[in-house]
């Protein structure tokens, strides 16, 4: 049986629940063996405010990754050289779909014209952002609903990036 390949699509206010729950899913099932489960419950508090959480992804370039026409995942682009969330929910881990967004958002960045991408990456991310060429910066320690979480500055430089009807 063939995998389809992700596909992208720009964020629309009506999928701010959905990404909510992708958002949380990732959390709760993907960061068991970095964090606690405190930790966890507080870091996924940050979608509860639907609402709230919408308005941050409709301030930034966020893309939504789908498999079969099914919202998967998602990640935005904050300013020209932030990956602020890149999320993918549990069930579609390993099809394809984180790649095909920070793809994306690593050529809409080079074709802006930015020279190097960063991340804050959560110790459970840091291997795939480590495998697509970034490198650790800074540890970080942030306080997330009274909770201390621990995440690792990382950065890509873009040279050399193919961006489409150009050059890098």
């Amino acid at each position: 049986m063939s995998r389809s390949a992700p596909a992208l699509r720009p964020y629309l206010p009506d999928d701010a629940p959905l990404l909510a729950a992708i958002f949380a899913a990732s959390i709760m099932d993907l960061t068991g063996d970095d964090y606690s489960e405190a930790q966890q419950e507080a870091w996924a508090m940050a979608a509860d405010d639907e609402e709230a959480f919408g308005r941050k992804l409709a301030g930034q370039l966020t893309l939504i990754a789908t498999l079969q026409g099914a919202p998967v995942g998602f990640a935005s682009l904050k300013g020209a050289d932030h990956i602020d969330m890149l999320y993918v929910h549990p069930s579609a881990v390993g099809q394809g779909a984180g790649s095909a967004l920070c793809d994306a958002l690593e050529k809409i960045a080079s074709a802006r014209g930015t020279k190097a991408l960063k991340v804050d990456a959560s110790d459970t991310a840091l291997e795939f952002f480590r495998k697509r060429g970034y490198v650790a910066q800074q540890r970080n320690t942030v306080t997330i609903n009274d909770e201390w979480l621990a995440n690792t500055t990382m950065q890509k430089t873009l040279d050399g990036v193919a961006v489409p009807g150009g050059h890098a």
